[in-house]
This record gives C-alpha cells, structure tokens and sequence, in this order.
C-alpha cells in the first residue's frame, strides 16, 4: 500500500504515483490508450474508510440506481487509516486517471484532515468534489433527563462556568460548530474526543459530560435517550425528527456558517482535462440519480432520513470545502490537540 508519512513534495508524489503504476503493470495514466463508447467496464470507487460505515451504505446504495444510468456496475474498495489520508493517497498515487476510477469521501472531515496533516497531494490542483450526495447537519444534544432544556439554556450556563462537551473526535465540523458558537456568544466549551460517536453518545448519556455534538442522524437514532437543542444550520430540515429543535442561528440571530457532514464524489482534476467527456458523463448521470424514484426507495431503506440528501454540484462543493479549510486553519491549534 502506498502511505508516505514523511515529508513530500508535490512533485514528488507525482513522480512516486508513476512509479507504482509502472511496477504493478499499469500504463501511466497519461499515456491511457484510446478508448471507445465511455465506460467499456466497471467503475472503481474509493472509500477512505472502512467497510460496514455510513459511507459503505451510501455508496451502495447510489451506485445500484447509478449503474442505470451510466451503464456499467461500479467495485468499491476501502482505504481506512490516518483520518482519511491513506484513502486519497491510494486513489491519487496508486490509480489511473482516466475517469473510471473517483472516491467517495466525507468532503468535511476529509479537508479537515488535509489541513491539519499536510499530506503529499494537493487541493484543487490535485483532485476535485464535484457531487455533493448528503447534507447531515450537526447538532448540540443532552441528555434526555438533563435539565438544561434549551440551546439558551446551554449557552448562559457556559457563560458562567466551563461546560465539558462530548464529541466523537477533534477534527470535525461538530466540534468546530461548538468553537463557533463559543466565540459568538461567549460561552465556554471545553471539547472532550471520544474517538466515535458512539462513545461520545454514552458519555453524554451517563453523565460524563453535560453535553454533546454530532451529526443529526446520530442524535435522532437515539431520540428516546437524548433531546437536541439546536442545529448548525440556518434552517432545520428534520425538526419535526428533532422535537422542534431550533436552527442556532435565528435563537442567537448570529451568522454560523452552516457545519454540516456531506459525502461528496471526488475525481483527479486532470481527468477534467484529458477526458472532458468522460467526465460530463460521469456527471450528468450522477446529477441523474437524484430525481431517480428508486433512489429514493434504496436510501429510505437504509433508515436515513430522505430530507438529508442534498445535491451540490462542483461549484457548490468547492464553496463549502473551501469554507471549512478556512475554519479549520483558523482553529488548528485546538482541534489537532490530542484526546484528553
């Protein structure tokens, strides 16, 4: 497996990326032989996670009704390991870049990621989102029996004495939406990484801190054990799955950028170049299964909420990765500290 951990260049990763290629039999991407009628075969998806995850089930799940309509069945492989790194690596590094190989990551976790481990590729020079697939808003829960009963309530109380907040890990946009909200309202968090939601949810649950962060579709698979209090949003999409959880923004009437957890379909940038075609086809059919009945019927199988998938095509995706790499830099030195 290609997993460099030392410091690299650029160009050196580039050059490595060939070399692979070269030694596992592969023609380098640049010199793909011409093709016919695109695709002729299988797609290749990336995951850097594991399998049996939200993403496995994601990407299944759109893969069967996409299949349709690009014509061909797509092979996932997974890539867990260093946060998501070890994913992009492989897919940038060890892949041709020829259009039949993409990734399917957590666009926000994963740039995170890219800003605080500085791995050996680039964004957007290297690769691109250009398929925003879900949209699952993080929230601010407690337990059911607590007695703070409101996103109010949390925040005077913070304002007077340092509130432990659980959540599954540093570097994710949950956690970032509490940093947020701390400096808007002057409240006091004090993060505390479980390293998983899981865990995270049973802290919160027991007691062991007072409060939590995660995504919508943790809390609301819980709700009989846990009350949300609000939503990083400008608007609650599943309040009515949320007991009428309000969005932060219009309770405060501050301006917190919305943090939600979005999959989104990635492709090497150079593919746009060398297979403009290749890739509006990709595209195009992508952009199809989001109207497709059976889309619909396949995810409501999975038992997420249909009101979490969100189309967001390339433009949207670069706005919103680019809008959490800023958030990311700016709060660096607290999210990479390591589990207290």
């Amino acid at each position: 497996m290609f997993v460099s951990r030392k410091p690299a260049t650029r160009r050196d990763f580039l050059k490595a990326s060939v070399a692979i290629g070269a030694g596992l039999g592969l023609a380098p991407w640049r010199y793909a032989a011409a093709a016919g009628t695109f695709p002729e075969h299988k797609m290749k998806v990336a995951i850097p996670t594991r399998a049996g995850g939200a993403s496995d089930r994601l990407a299944r799940t759109f893969c069967d009704v996409w299949t349709k309509h690009i014509g061909v069945p797509s092979e996932l492989k997974f890539y867990p390991g260093a946060g998501g790194e070890v994913g992009y690596e492989v897919y940038l590094g060890k892949t041709q870049h020829d259009g039949y190989n993409l990734l399917l990551g957590n666009m926000d976790a994963d740039v995170i990621m890219y800003v605080l481990q500085h791995p050996p590729y680039k964004y957007p020079q290297d690769y691109i989102y250009f398929c925003r697939v879900d949209s699952d808003d993080n929230v601010v829960y407690v337990a059911k029996d607590s007695p703070i009963k409101t996103i109010q309530d949390l925040v005077a109380h913070a304002k007077t004495k340092t509130v432990t907040v659980g959540t599954s890990r540093l570097p994710h946009p949950a956690s970032i939406g509490m940093l947020v909200l701390a400096e808007t309202t002057g409240a006091h968090f004090n993060l505390v990484p479980y390293g998983g939601s899981n865990k995270a949810l049973n802290a919160v649950i027991t007691g062991e801190v007072m409060c939590g962060t995660a995504s919508a579709g943790v809390a609301i698979g819980i709700s009989d054990q846990v009350r949300v209090l609000g939503v990083f949003s400008d608007e609650n999409k599943l309040s009515a799955m949320m007991g009428g959880a309000p969005a932060i923004n219009k309770v405060f009437g501050s301006h917190i950028p919305d943090l939600p957890s979005s999959r989104a379909w990635a492709i090497q940038a150079d593919v746009l170049k060398q297979y403009p075609e290749r890739f509006e086809k990709i595209n195009s059919t992508m952009k199809a299964v989001f109207t497709d009945p059976d889309y619909q019927k396949g995810y409501t199988k999975t038992g997420a909420p249909w009101a979490a998938v969100q189309y967001g095509d390339r433009e949207v995706c670069a706005k919103h990765a680019s809008l959490i790499i800023a958030l990311a830099d700016r709060y660096r030195g607290i999210i990479s500290a390591s589990r207290k």
